[in-house]
Parts: C-alpha cells; structure tokens; sequence
C-alpha cells in the first residue's frame, strides 16, 4: 500500500487479492444537514450506522444524562471536547472524570451523567436495536451491506467487565500518529486535529478485505476519496467517489474499496476513526494499541 516509508503502516500485512463481484455503496451522513433526532434542554443528538453499529453525536450545552438498561455488550463514551466532565455508574461502579476522554461502559444497567459545553460521541452495536433504528441512514441496512464479515466480540476484559476511562490527550505514536484504543466491541483511533488542507503529495490509499471503517468529521472539512474494484461483469462497477463532508458528519467506508481522506479546510480539521468489532492487523503491531494489557485479542 502506499504509504511513506517511514510510516508503520507500511509494515502491515498485505491484503489478500480476491475480488469479490458484488459491492455495497459508502454511507455518508452529514448531521448539520440533518433535525436532530432526539433534542432536549442543552442537547441535540443525531444517530448514523454501518453493518454492525451506530454512532450516537450530541452537541450538548449543559447536562444530559444517557442510560442503558440491559444493555447486550460493552459501549463507548467519547467525551471530545475539555470542557466536558462526567459521572458514570453501573452496578458494578461509579467514576468520574473530566475532559477529553474515553469511557466504556459495561454491559447491563448504566448511566452516565455529562455536563459543560461540547461534543460526545457514543459507540454502540447495532445489537442495542432501540439504537440502531433512529439512524438517519438506518434503511441502507435492511439488507446486509456486501464483504464484511460477520461479527464476534472480542475476549473479555482482563479482571471482568466493568467500567474503564482513557485518557484522550496522551501522546500519540510518532508515526503514524495514531491513539489507538480497543474494547470487547470497537477500536477508536482518536487522532489529533490538523491545522490546514492536508498535503496532496502525502495521500494514503488503502483497502480492507473484510470491514466497515468509520470516520467521524468532528471538525473542518474533508474529501472521502473512494475507488471499488472493476470486475468482469460491467453491470457490478460503481463510480469513484470524491465525496467533500463537513463536521459533524458520519462516513462509512465499505470493503474493499481503495479509499483515502484528504483534509481541506483552511482552519482545525478533525477526524477519528472507528472500526467494531477491533481490527486484527493494529492489534498485531506491538505498542500500537494503548490499553492492550487489558484488552486480549482473540
């Protein structure tokens, strides 16, 4: 894959070479465009899916308060912004902390309680159907989306579940500048914003065989670029992408097209990336995954 040569990623393991015949379109979900689906006093929240979850965004001036009853299997909490603090309980513990930060929430009964100004962003499988069926794109999933396969949670936590925080403003690797962190269900990369238009002469295409990437537009402006395979049969050829998405805005990006995200506006661009269930190929990089000791990979 072209990456620089002193960029990690081009250490990866290579990707396999069969080209399925059949390909589902990317998702895009652009929330400014877009009522919110929930609204209450101080906060608006809008909700956009792939294959296997959904992202809950919330612009929150005051407090809110998010609970889950029953809940199938752990979730995650991005607290985006450092004005934000937080109070998360469940039957097993409480906590709280402050600024920019990541809570995953055990499954069964919890609440979390967020005051301040800013953005939060919950990650959920689509398991927690109540979810799953208030998002914007969610009739694009009545039928199973093409080539990704199908969903295992990851082991369980070292010392059980029960609810865990990491700090959002630790130093990233050097590069690629990733923060990678993982749960029994979702991988975040939480990487730093960037000042400005990205370099055109430092692109970084590249594919997945088998899974969904999100990428969330917290702030600025991108291009998704995005390229699917040509088979023999003409009829299955989808055209190339250059999709320009503004924050806040949700894109998935299915396998195993050729895609790569070009950051143009002139100002702070930020977006992160989401994978569920984790990815095998950032798990298999010693150091790469923040929270390992804690989390196995299978």
């Amino acid at each position: 894959m072209p990456f620089e040569s002193n960029d990690l990623r081009s250490t990866l393991p290579t990707t396999k070479e069969v080209i399925p015949e059949r390909f589902s379109a990317a998702e895009h979900v652009q929330f400014g465009d877009l009522p919110p689906v929930e609204k209450g006093d101080g906060v608006s929240t809008w909700y956009a899916r792939g294959q296997n979850f959904v992202v809950g965004y919330s612009d929150l001036d005051g407090t809110a308060t998010f609970a889950r009853r029953d809940q199938p299997d752990e979730y995650v909490v991005l607290l985006a912004d450092d004005g934000l603090s937080a109070t998360a309980s469940s039957d097993r513990d409480e906590i709280a902390v402050s600024g920019r930060t990541m809570l995953v929430l055990p499954p069964g009964d919890s609440t979390v309680t967020i005051t301040g100004q800013g953005r939060v962003i919950r990650l959920l499988t689509t398991r927690s159907d109540d979810i799953a069926s208030l998002a914007a794109n969610a009739g694009s999933y009545d039928e199973r989306h093409e080539n990704i396969a199908a969903w295992q949670p990851w082991p369980d936590p070292v010392g059980g579940f029960k609810i865990r925080a990491y700090d959002l403003t630790v130093p990233p690797l050097s590069n690629p500048p990733f923060r990678l962190f993982r749960c029994t269900t979702f991988m975040v990369n939480f990487i730093d914003p960037k000042q400005g238009p990205r370099d055109p002469a430092k692109m970084s295409p590249h594919k997945h065989d088998d899974f969904e990437q999100c990428s969330i537009v917290l702030e600025g402006e991108y291009t998704h670029h995005i390229r699917w395979p040509w088979t023999t049969n003409k009829a299955n050829w989808r055209a190339d992408e250059h999709q320009t998405v503004k924050a806040p805005s949700v894109t998935v990006i299915p396998p195993p097209s050729l895609h790569t995200s070009e950051a143009i506006a002139p100002g702070r661009n930020h977006l992160i990336d989401v994978f569920s269930p984790p990815r095998s190929d950032f798990s298999a990089m010693e150091g790469w995954v923040f929270n390992a000791d804690e989390y196995p990979a299978p």
